[in-house]
C-alpha cells in the first residue's frame, strides 16, 4: 500500500529535526489531553455545587470536591510534563540550528554582514522558542477541546451549543486576517533588527576615523534615525497584537456572556427552549457555565500564539535567505584530521578562481618540497587568492590543485592543512595564554629552541607573566612583527611542513621586517616548503623562486 504523502510544511516547521518534532508532538498530545481533564473537573464540580445546593448528602459533595483536587493534579502534571518536553524541543532546535549556521558560514568565505549574522544567532534565533513551546501545543488544544467541549454541550442544550458554534468560528477567522499583518510586521522588525547591529558594528570599528573626521554628530544622528526606525517597526507588532487580542477578546466575552444570559434565564424559568424537552436541572447549567469560557480558551491561546509564529516564519525566511547568499564554500569540513601523507608538494594547473560573475586565471605552478617561492605582483591581482587555494580555503571553479601528490578536495583538505602554517597579514590571537595558542593546550610545553629560531624570546620575556600571558582576543600587548614571529615559532613547534604567508613583512619597520626574512629563510633551509605573498623586494629575493602575477580575468 503506498504511503501517504505528508502534509506540506512550512519554512518555520522545516528547521524541526526529527527528535524535536517528535519530542514537540508528543509534547502538543499530552497538552491537549491535559487540557482536556477540565471536561470530567467541571462535571465534578457542577455535580458537587448542586448536590449541595439542593440538600443531597454531604459525603456526594465530598467526594467531587476530592474527585477534581485529584483530576487537577493529574492535569497539572499532565502540563508539566509537556511544557517540559516542549521547552526540550526549543532548546534542542535552537542549538542545532545556531550550530549549522555557524558551521555553515565557518566553512565559506564572503557573504553577509558579520553584525547581521551576530543578530540573527542571538536575537532573532531566540524567536523560535515561543513558537515551538506556544503555538504547537496551543494548535493542538484549539483542534480538540472546543470540538469536545461541543460534543459534551450539545446533548444538554441546542441553544448554548449554537452560541458557541456561531462565535468559536470568527476567531480563527480573523486570526487569519490579522496573521497576515503580523507576519509582514514581523518580518520588517527582524530586518530593522539586523540592519541597527550592522550600522552599530559598522561605526565602532570607524569610531577613531570618524572622530578625526568631525563626523561623530552625523555618525550619532543616523544612528538616532535608524533607532527611530527600528522603534517604529516594533510598536507597528505591537499594535497588530493588541489590535487581534482586543477584537478575539470581544468575541469570546460575547460568547460567554449570551451562554451565562441563556443559562440564568433558563434556571429562572424565564427562558423554556433550547434544551431536548426538559429544562435545565442546576447541575446542568452550572457546567454549561464552567465549559463557556473554557470552549474559548484554546483559540485565545492560539490567537496569543498566532504572532510566535509570524516572528518564527520571519527568522525561518531570514535563515533561507542567509543559506542563499552568495558565498564559496571552504573545502574540508575544518575538522582535526592526521597529516596528509607524501612529499610537502604543491602542483597548480589551469586553476581558475570565480570573483563575483569573472574568472580570474592564476599562473601553472610546481613547487617541490623543501623550496620558497613568492608570488609578487600590485594589489588585488590574486596573491592572497592563490594562498586560499593552496590552503584549501578556496575551492577553483576550474583547474586541478594537487598537493602532497594528492588531489585538493573535500576528503584532503583538512588532512592538507594539518601539515599547513598560515600567517596572515593581519594575526588574530585568541582569547587563551600564549602557551595555548603556541601549543593547543594550557599546560603544553614550549621549546626555547623554538622560540629562539623564531627570534621570539625577547617577545616572551617582556610580557608581564611570559607564557602563561592572555594577550587577548585583539592580541593587545604585542604588535604586528611580533604577533607574525610568534606564528612562525607556532609554526615550529607543531611540526609544519608547509609554510603559507600572506604579505608577513607588510607595515614592519626595517629591523623587523628583516628578523621575520631571516625565520622564513631558515625553514626553507631546514627542508620546509615556504611560500608567500609580498610586495617586498628584500623577501622576494630571499626567496629561491619568484613568480609574478598580472591581472588576468578569464
Amino acid at each position: 500500500m503506498p504511503k501517504a504523502p505528508e502534509p506540506e510544511r512550512t519554512r518555520a516547521e522545516r528547521l524541526l529535526g526529527d527528535a524535536a518534532r517528535q519530542r514537540l508532538g508528543r509534547a502538543s498530545r499530552l497538552s491537549a489531553l491535559a487540557a482536556a481533564l477540565w471536561l470530567p473537573q467541571a462535571a465534578a464540580l457542577a455535580w458537587g455545587i448542586a448536590g449541595w445546593a439542593e440538600g443531597a448528602p454531604l459525603w456526594r459533595t465530598l467526594w467531587m470536591a476530592l474527585a477534581f483536587a485529584l483530576l487537577g493534579l493529574l492535569r497539572g502534571w499532565g502540563e508539566g510534563r509537556a511544557a517540559r518536553l516542549a521547552f526540550r524541543a526549543a532548546d534542542e532546535t535552537l542549538h542545532l540550528q545556531r550550530q549549522a549556521l555557524l558551521d555553515r558560514e565557518a566553512l565559506r568565505l564572503g557573504g553577509g554582514s558579520s553584525a547581521a549574522l551576530a543578530a540573527l544567532l542571538t536575537e532573532k534565533l531566540a524567536a523560535l522558542g515561543p513558537w515551538i513551546t506556544r503555538y504547537r501545543p496551543a494548535m493542538a488544544r484549539a483542534r480538540l477541546l472546543p470540538l469536545l467541549y461541543l460534543a459534551a454541550i450539545l446533548p444538554l442544550s441546542w441553544a448554548a451549543g449554537l452560541v458557541l458554534l456561531v462565535a468559536g468560528p470568527l476567531i480563527p477567522v480573523f486570526m487569519a486576517l490579522v496573521g497576515m499583518a503580523a507576519q509582514e510586521a514581523s518580518r520588517k522588525q527582524m530586518v530593522e533588527v539586523g540592519a541597527m547591529n550592522t550600522l552599530l558594528i559598522d561605526r565602532i570599528a570607524a569610531l577613531p576615523d570618524l572622530l578625526l573626521l568631525g563626523a561623530a554628530g552625523a555618525s550619532r544622528a543616523e544612528f538616532a534615525a535608524r533607532a527611530e526606525g527600528l522603534r517604529a517597526r516594533t510598536m507597528a507588532v505591537l499594535r497588530v497584537a493588541f489590535l487581534s487580542s482586543t477584537v478575539l477578546e470581544l468575541f469570546s466575552a460575547l460568547g460567554v456572556a449570551m451562554v451565562a444570559v441563556y443559562v440564568g434565564f433558563s434556571l429562572l424559568g424565564e427562558i423554556t427552549f433550547g434544551t431536548w424537552g426538559a429544562p435545565l436541572t442546576l447541575f446542568q447549567g452550572l457546567f454549561l457555565l464552567l465549559l463557556a469560557p473554557d470552549f474559548f480558551q484554546p483559540l485565545r491561546d492560539l490567537a496569543a500564539a498566532w504572532h510566535d509564529r509570524a516572528a518564527a516564519e520571519a527568522v525561518a525566511g531570514e535563515l533561507a535567505s542567509v543559506a542563499d547568499e552568495p558565498g564559496t564554500p571552504v573545502l574540508g569540513q575544518g575538522a582535526d584530521a592526521a597529516p596528509l601523507d607524501g612529499p610537502a608538494s604543491v602542483s597548480l594547473r589551469g586553476v581558475r578562481v570565480a570573483q563575483g560573475e569573472q574568472l580570474v586565471a592564476l599562473p601553472d605552478m610546481e613547487i617541490a618540497p623543501g623550496t620558497s617561492l613568492a608570488l609578487r605582483g600590485p594589489s588585488g591581482v590574486g596573491k592572497t587568492t592563490a594562498l586560499d587555494v593552496i590552503s584549501g580555503l578556496l575551492a577553483p571553479a576550474e583547474g586541478q590543485v594537487l598537493v602532497a601528490g594528492h588531489l585538493l578536495s573535500d576528503a584532503t583538505a583538512d588532512a592538507w592543512r594539518a601539515r599547513l602554517a598560515y600567517v596572515p597579514q593581519r594575526v588574530h590571537i585568541p582569547d587563551e595564554t600564549l602557551r595555548a595558542f603556541l601549543t593547543g593546550s594550557p599546560e603544553g610545553e614550549v621549546p626555547e629552541e623554538a622560540l629562539r629560531r623564531a627570534r621570539a624570546s625577547r617577545i616572551v620575556e617582556t610580557l608581564p607573566e611570559g607564557l602563561d600571558t592572555v594577550l587577548g582576543e585583539s592580541g593587545a600587548g604585542v604588535s604586528g612583527g611580533e604577533a607574525r614571529r610568534l606564528l612562525l615559532a607556532r609554526a615550529l613547534i607543531r611540526g609544519a611542513g608547509v609554510i603559507l604567508a600572506d604579505e608577513p613583512t607588510a607595515d614592519l619597520d626595517a629591523t623587523t621586517g628583516a628578523a621575520v626574512i631571516a625565520v622564513l629563510r631558515d625553514m626553507a633551509a631546514e627542508g620546509r616548503t615556504v611560500i608567500v605573498a609580498t610586495h617586498d623586494p628584500a623577501l622576494a629575493a630571499a626567496m629561491d623562486r619568484v613568480v609574478d602575477l598580472e591581472p588576468h580575468p578569464c
